[in-house]
């Protein structure tokens, strides 16, 4: 049986659901094959609905936020990919402390602009991360020597049978670029976070800061998932591949940044497989040279 006849009965309006959905389109990359079946939600009644319908018929489900971070392979992915677009910011003030309660679907973007313009600070350093909240903190993400996990209250999610679960930030087993929800399968719904009242001249001009810093180091001119590797625990990842004469080098239309060593950009039509072949070759180059590891910070998703 096809995935629209298993999924036919769904009471989501048919705009919401593509079949056969180029990920190129939905992925910061540009890169990615289709979707078996893509479905955008925007409600928790919605999400719930989907779950029972893909356990019923034993249907695989993919998670994706903003399509950032991640890379799709050109087989695409099988079964349902959920497009998380709850959104949500509510703000809640008590004398300096602020606590702003976000969908898991918002950009991280726009809510920092919002905080901009209410005067909350502590989410500057995150603002030009090109990600949704949910998925921000499903990676501990972080820029600038302040992480998710430094912001983070409370998360609300709902696992895989439909049952809604709460996490404090103790509970959510933050470390670099990962969280519990890396180990366990739960989507993430709404996040609370914990600011407090700043100054809007101060806020804005950090922010300004870390645009230049990011347009002048980082080549968002170009379609990437962002910073390729993790760092290392006693290296640079960057300075290494730079050392090891890789800037620049690329197989097909996947090439390592002449700006910044650390992201693979797509120059025009890479393939996942040529990012693949090229992540091997930075890793196998690295570990002859320097004797060390490297690993992926970007998420590889879909069918091989």
């Amino acid at each position: 049986m096809g995935i629209e006849s298993q999924i036919k009965n769904l009471k989501i309006p048919k705009s919401k659901i593509l079949y056969q959905e180029p990920m190129k389109k939905h992925t910061t990359f540009k890169i990615g094959g289709p979707a078996e079946s893509l479905i955008k939600i925007d409600n928790l009644e919605e999400l719930k609905e989907v779950l029972e319908v893909a356990n019923q018929n034993d249907i695989p489900i993919t998670i994706m936020g903003n399509g950032s971070n991640v890379l799709v392979l050109d087989q695409g992915i099988p079964g349902i990919t959920l497009m998380i677009k709850l959104e949500k910011i509510e703000i809640q003030v008590e004398d300096e402390k602020i606590q702003i309660t976000v969908g898991a679907g918002e950009k991280l973007g726009k809510l920092a602009q919002i905080c901009l313009q209410n005067e909350i600070t502590g989410l500057e350093e995150l603002s030009g991360i090109p990600g949704t909240i949910g998925g921000a903190v499903r990676m501990n993400a972080g820029a600038h020597s302040r992480e998710m996990k430094d912001i983070v209250k409370t998360v609300k999610c709902i696992d895989y049978q439909g049952k809604e679960k709460e996490f404090t930030n103790q509970e959510l087993e933050f470390d670099y670029r990962s969280s519990i929800f890396k180990k366990e399968k739960y989507i993430i719904t709404e996040v609370t976070l914990a600011l407090e009242k700043g100054q809007k001249e101060k806020i804005k001009a950090k922010m300004d800061e870390y645009a230049t810093y990011r347009k002048e180091k980082q080549p968002i001119e170009y379609p990437s998932a962002g910073s390729t590797f993790k760092r290392g625990n006693d290296f640079i990842t960057a300075k290494l591949i730079d050392e090891a004469g890789l800037k620049g080098y690329a197989i097909g239309d996947a090439e390592v940044s002449t700006k910044h060593s650390g992201f693979i950009i797509n120059k025009g039509d890479a393939t996942a497989e040529e990012v693949l072949a090229l992540v091997e070759q930075i890793k196998d180059t690295v570990y002859k040279k320097f004797e060390k590891k490297i690993e992926l910070e970007i998420e590889i998703i879909g069918k091989e």
